[in-house]
């Protein structure tokens, strides 16, 4: 395009054909080479504020040497006297011109490097993020299965003696159960029906602990039972509904869980019976349910999808997933 441009300039001032060709396509090819040149340069000088005049001098310099080469080349090229004189009255305009053109050249390239270097400080950010967010959901994950654990082989410990083939039978759940904990990740996302089939495996172990004394009702919408949560979400909250409404009692004790589709969100509520005089709650969310509500904090970017409340001595945990 410049060099059809140049060559329209000059035969609008008088210039041969000829010349004025050879004069646009020479000044064209030296100056996209100088900004090449210049270009290479900057994508590995990587200039900044405080060296922006060391650019300023290259591209001078750069100038200086490109003008050389073509007012040379034009001078050796076939022409006309009055093409040479033109020539000789315009060199000052074409050293301004390449200068400029050269300055373009190495802003653009700095511009280009400025922002594709802002774009991978963003990724490493995000991925470091992302690594730290995977890292602190896997800490969350671990803080309920040591306790989980010790628990069930002191069951076994203790069924060992007097009963050993119900302690067969109850490593076995508990290898199957720990089988299906160890291939999923903290960030995956289950079908409902899958969580409630893990949470029978869990639920059977802990009956085999406590006997008649638990007894447990899992049942779910059937438009429920498709949506999504993150993997191993339920299996902790219902251990915190064991503890509190199992622990402090004698009697047979009824927890549950019901799922349900509200528009876009899968809500799941799990209820238990407690004493308030034996199992004072806390503020806030109660049983110590922070690391759940962390977890889906750091999973759904929000912190509104987890309460609890209160009725007489019924606590109810109150868990809401969104569709994505």
């Amino acid at each position: 395009m410049w060099t059809a441009l140049q060559f329209a300039v000059m035969m609008h001032y008088g210039i041969p054909i000829r010349e004025s060709w050879m004069d646009a396509t020479v000044t064209s090819s030296i100056v996209v080479l100088a900004g090449y040149v210049m270009l290479t340069l900057v994508r590995y000088f990587k200039p900044s504020a405080k060296n922006a005049i060391t650019v300023l001098v290259c591209a001078l310099a750069l100038t200086g040497l490109s003008g050389g080469v073509l007012y040379g080349t034009l001078k050796i090229l076939p022409a006309g006297v009055t093409y040479l004189q033109w020539l000789d009255h315009t060199f000052l305009v074409r050293f301004i011109f390449i200068w400029l053109m050269i300055v373009l050249a190495g802003i653009n390239g700095w511009l280009f490097s400025f922002i594709k270097e802002h774009q991978q400080n963003e990724l490493r950010e995000k991925e470091n993020e992302n690594l730290m967010r995977q890292a602190e959901l896997s800490g969350l994950r671990q803080q309920f299965q040591p306790h989980f654990i010790f628990n069930s082989l002191n069951s076994i410990s203790a069924l060992a003696g007097t009963n050993p083939t119900l302690a067969r039978k109850m490593i076995e759940q508990l290898s199957d159960f720990l089988r299906g904990t160890v291939k999923k990740e903290s960030n995956q996302l289950v079908p409902l029906q899958d969580e409630f089939n893990h949470l029978q495996l869990y639920l059977d172990i802990e009956k085999v602990r406590f006997g008649h004394r638990l007894m447990a009702a899992v049942k779910a919408d059937p438009d429920a039972l498709a949506m999504q949560l993150p993997s191993l979400l339920l299996q902790p909250v219902l251990e915190n509904a064991i503890k509190f409404g199992l622990y402090d009692t004698v009697g047979e004790v009824v927890i549950t869980v019901e799922g349900r589709a509200d528009q876009n969100n899968l809500i799941i509520e799990i209820k238990n019976p407690f004493d308030p005089s034996s199992a004072p709650l806390k503020p806030g969310t109660g049983f110590g349910l922070d690391s759940i509500q962390r977890r889906l904090a750091l999973l759904f970017y929000r912190n509104d999808l987890l309460t609890t409340r209160r009725n007489e001595n019924t606590f109810t945990t109150t868990i809401k997933i969104p569709q994505r």
